[in-house]
Order: C-alpha cells, then structure tokens, then sequence
C-alpha cells in the first residue's frame, strides 16, 4: 500500500504535457450506514465538498504508516491478533484551524490505539487521536447561522466498527474509494 503517481496525458487545449495526480491510500472505519444519517447531513451542510469526497469516518492508519505494508500484509495481521469490533464515543464538535469542525473521540481510544498496534504490527506507533471530521478547513466555509444549527444536532455519538477498509483517493478532488474491506471478528 504506497503512495504512488499517476500521470495523465492532459487533454485541455492548452495542454502542457502531463498531469500528475498522487494517488492516497489509508485504513479507515466507517461510520455504519445504519446510524449515520443525522451525521451525514450535519456533514452536508457544514462541509459539501467533504461529504462529497467520503462518508463519514475514522483514520486507522495513514499512507505513511501503511506504504509498506500489501492488503495482503494487513488481512493476516488482523487474522493473526483476532482484531475485535471496536465502540468509540464522541464529544462535542471542537473548531480547529478557522472553520474546521472535528468530533473528538471521548471514549475508546485504547481501544483504537490496540486496533492501530495489531494492523501496524508492532506497539512502537504515533499516536493518533480519532476522530470523525465534520468540516476540512481547506474548504469554503460554511455560513454562521448553518454552523450553529448544525452543531446543535451532535453531542454524546457512540458508533460500533465492526469493518476497516482500505481506501484510496487518486487526486485531490476526487472521492475515496473502497479497495477492500475487513471485516473484524466478534468473540
């Protein structure tokens, strides 16, 4: 799982030869489908262009942490350390950077530290505070009013992840997709 480039021949009129898009990988949890409607739209209205990009979710592992490792690599270590569903509570929504908007997680983060480990394959890790992200501030921000209203809708959010998936997003603007999925066991 590395970061690669793509090169693209550029097909504007103007063309000046090559586009390079990077290509991103990363281990993520998703909110489940199931409870993650009010989420969503809160995600909508504060962040369109994220929302657009990728549902909302948790960061197990970043492309730097995992460049080394195959898909292969990172299913029999899950196999291998019996990786369990894991429960994170979230706190209230917390502004960073002007207009960005995260939910801290609040509640199970050794939980999350020991999924990391087992993926990762050692204890020896960076720690990586979880969290779900409600507004990226390399967006447009939203209005005032919207934020407000918005922010009231979250408080005291509690998911089960029960699946990771390893995602990959080819260029800046495009959206994440879905390589694979592991599904976590229960005991």
């Amino acid at each position: 799982m590395e970061m690669s480039r793509i090169i693209r021949d550029d097909p504007s009129p103007s063309g000046n030869g090559a586009i390079v898009m990077n290509t991103r990988r990363q281990l993520s949890m998703y909110v489940p489908a199931t409870e993650s409607c009010q989420l969503e739209a809160v995600r909508q209205v504060l962040d369109p262009v994220q929302a657009a990009l990728i549902p909302a979710h948790v960061t197990l592992c970043r492309e730097d942490e995992i460049g080394h490792l195959s898909v292969t690599e990172v299913e029999v270590r899950l196999r291998k350390s019996e990786a369990q569903p894991i429960t994170l509570g979230f706190g209230r929504p917390v502004t960073f950077q002007g207009h960005g908007v995260v939910l801290p997680c609040v509640a199970g983060e050794q939980a999350f530290h020991q999924l990391r480990a087992q993926v990762l394959g050692t204890s020896a890790i960076r720690r990586h505070a979880p969290h779900i992200t409600l507004a990226h501030p390399r967006n447009p921000p939203p209005s005032h009013e919207s934020v407000a209203d918005a922010l009231g809708l979250l408080e005291n959010l509690s998911f089960t992840f029960d699946t990771i998936a390893s995602i990959e997003q080819v260029g800046a603007a495009r959206p994440w997709r879905v390589l694979q999925e592991f599904t976590l066991t229960r005991r």
